[in-house]
């Protein structure tokens, strides 16, 4: 019988960040899951880390990959499970009850597409900083993915019929575009309401974020048309001055 949850962590020396993460998978209630380890050839104790864990059913691959989104599409071509939860390394389950609760909801729905739910950001010591800026909408259509990434990919729970491969062309903002892609062919979108997921508050340099701003741009643009998209980014920005004060 194939699991319910396939839960892939893609990682290059993560020794630093892995282990909340494999300590909050351990901890879930809901045993009905695999848990894959994508690694880009980690030169740390990564491996080890996720090899000892007291995780049954675990796969662990480490071998040189051609970036990250590379490594998540090796993650979907080995899932076996229902569901996907790419889980990165430092992020984590916000309780042992999440996969618990996603899996009731899935019952009671009758396998929905996708399963989501909110995010909250921590620091590296797993203290709480707040929520994420742009909280899950309680009705998730494809025109919500308009106004940005409003449900924190982590949370973004698909059906694993639903997915194909990354568009790697999109270096930084491809989990954007395959969330869009997801939700295209998604027959019923369910909310848990509740905190999924807890993100790991990391740096981002900024000439990556202004790539990623400009990439996600295009992607807007193809999916949403070019002068709407135009127009919703000066309200973006209105939003951004505003968090900034």
């Amino acid at each position: 019988m194939n699991p319910l949850f396939s839960i892939i962590t893609v990682t290059y020396n993560a020794s630093e960040t892995l282990q909340p993460t494999i300590e909050s998978i351990e901890a879930q209630t809901c045993k009905l899951y695999e848990f894959i380890l994508i690694d880009g050839a980690s030169t740390d104790s990564t491996v080890k880390i996720a090899t000892d864990s007291h995780i049954d059913n675990k796969i662990i691959v480490s071998e040189r990959d051609k970036g990250l989104y590379d490594a998540m599409n090796k993650g979907l071509g080995i899932a076996s499970g229902d569901y996907v939860i790419f889980l990165n390394a430092g992020d984590s389950f916000h309780s042992p009850e999440t996969l618990e609760t996603m899996a009731d909801a899935i019952m009671e729905n009758d396998y929905p597409g996708i399963i989501y739910g909110q995010t909250e950001i921590v620091d590296s010591q797993r203290n709480y900083i707040g929520p994420r800026h742009l909280r899950a909408p309680e009705v998730l259509t494809l025109d919500s993915f308009k106004y940005g990434m409003v449900v924190c990919h982590q949370a973004f729970v698909v059906l694993r019929k639903l997915t194909n491969n990354f568009d790697t062309r999109y270096r930084f903002s491809a989990d954007y575009e395959w969330c869009i892609r997801c939700l295209q062919r998604s027959h019923r979108n369910c909310y848990i309401n509740d905190v999924a997921i807890d993100y790991l508050s990391e740096g981002i340099t900024t000439a990556n974020h202004r790539a990623s701003l400009l990439e996600r741009f295009h992607i807007m643009s193809h999916y949403y048309g070019f002068f709407p998209t135009l127009f919703r980014h000066f309200g973006f920005l209105s939003r951004h001055l505003r968090r900034k004060r």
